[in-house]
């Protein structure tokens, strides 16, 4: 890949025309559905799909479905905006967007009040001639509702993020999304001329996301030194790094053996403990915000590479940018979810054969570690060429990607 190199001054210039020409887009769905009967309350925003443009799905946006009794639809705009530059900076071609319930997914009839969710959007379904790629996994999310949803549509194509028998990739459970992260991190250190091998890292959070990351970073070589998470009562440090049966526990999300291997193998420390130990990568994988302006001053490792939604803010970003610490940001590196979605949507395999082969998750996999791998090198090398944040790179490839698609597909 031959990536064009610019001066600060044109990168910038640049980014601020392609971030106005953004912030000049509308959504270009925006829909609230309502059963007062029931109590359902839910949205549907699409923002873009001019990165679909000539794409295998034609113009469609997609993302996930949050579910909490606070979601507005302010919030899944928001979303929805922050998706589609998540697509475009990964590469694929397909738009953003966000669909939303106002509910608590725990409550009694919530099973009832979804399904009605789901029938009150389906018109807008990419599959019934919408712009709407399908529902997924959010914040909210458990796997029965991929079952409701598919159930109530008669469909399989309606929602991403489905057992493997339904044709799906179950990205989840293969941890799709900490490969892409992981992927990620190797391609930094490569670029870098630094080995994978022996590389120390720390994961905050052993979620789905913190759990992969452990996984596919420990296959490349690197070296657990320090893992935390509520469930384990705390910051785990491991002088000696993780043995392969609490890699395994890890991975395969076996809590109480990871808890019995951890108080075996390592010292427990206060749970924020593990942000401020001095390993060459970070993987903040919990929640957002945990580095702020507050407690940058206190951050030892070398490279951070954000599997978590926005856990660096951007003042944290900068700072640490000043002080020679590489961040690769959140809408970078964790696409490996929208990746496998994409698949779903796109790959032609049957369910009856995916059920057999596992060829969508393979194929997911192997799409999560290209894309993964050839945008971090791109959005590094724009970074070094310029002498910019990674995170202003990431943002002018998403914003041109974006644009550059729309016109060339109608030159």
């Amino acid at each position: 890949m031959t990536t064009t190199t610019f001066t600060k001054a044109a990168l910038l210039e640049k980014l601020a025309d392609l971030e106005n020409r953004f912030s000049d887009l509308s959504p270009e769905l925006e829909l609230t559905v309502r059963d007062p009967e029931l109590g359902v309350e839910g949205y549907v925003v699409v923002w873009t799909t001019l990165t679909a443009v000539g794409g295998p799905l034609g113009r469609c946006g997609k993302g996930g479905t949050r579910i909490t009794p606070t979601t507005t639809l302010d919030e899944i705009k928001m979303l929805a905006r922050i998706m589609a530059l998540k697509n475009a900076a990964a590469g694929l071609p397909l738009g953003g967007a966000k669909s939303g319930m106002r509910d608590d997914s725990s409550s009694p009839g919530f099973e009832q009040r979804y399904r009605r969710f789901v029938e009150l959007v389906a018109p807008v379904l990419v599959e019934r001639g919408g712009i709407f790629g399908g529902f997924g996994f959010d914040i909210g999310g458990f796997p029965q509702q991929a079952l409701w949803a598919c159930d109530q549509l008669k469909s399989t194509r309606c929602f991403t993020g489905k057992p493997v028998e339904m044709g799906g990739t179950d990205y989840d459970r293969e941890g799709i999304a900490g490969l892409g992260v992981s992927e990620s991190a190797v391609t930094a250190l490569e670029f870098e001329g630094v080995p994978v091998a022996g590389t120390t890292f720390a994961v905050q959070g052993l979620g789905a996301m913190g759990a992969a990351v452990v996984r596919y970073f420990s296959d490349a070589g690197g070296i657990l030194r320090t893992v935390s998470d509520p469930r384990v009562g705390g910051s785990y440090l491991l002088e000696r790094g993780a043995s392969p049966s609490l890699i395994q526990a890890i991975a395969y999300g076996d809590g109480e053996r990871t808890k019995t291997l951890l108080e075996s193998e390592g010292r427990i420390a206060a749970l924020d403990a593990v942000l401020y130990e001095p390993v060459d990568i970070l993987f903040p994988s919990a929640v957002q915000e945990v580095i702020t302006a507050a407690n940058v001053s206190q951050i030892q490792a070398k490279r951070i590479v954000e599997g978590a939604n926005n856990p660096c803010t951007a003042e944290a970003r900068t700072a640490l940018f000043e002080r020679g610490v590489l961040v690769l940001p959140d809408f970078i590196v964790n696409a490996g979810g929208i990746i496998a979605a994409f698949v779903e949507m796109s790959s032609p395999v049957t369910a009856e054969e995916n059920a057999k082969t596992r060829a969508k998750v393979k194929e997911a996999k192997e799409l999560t570690r290209t894309l993964m791998r050839a945008g971090t090198r791109e959005i590094l090398e724009i970074a070094r060429s310029a002498g910019v944040e990674p995170t202003i790179a990431g943002r002018y490839r998403a914003l041109r990607s974006i644009f550059n698609r729309a016109e060339v597909s109608a030159g």
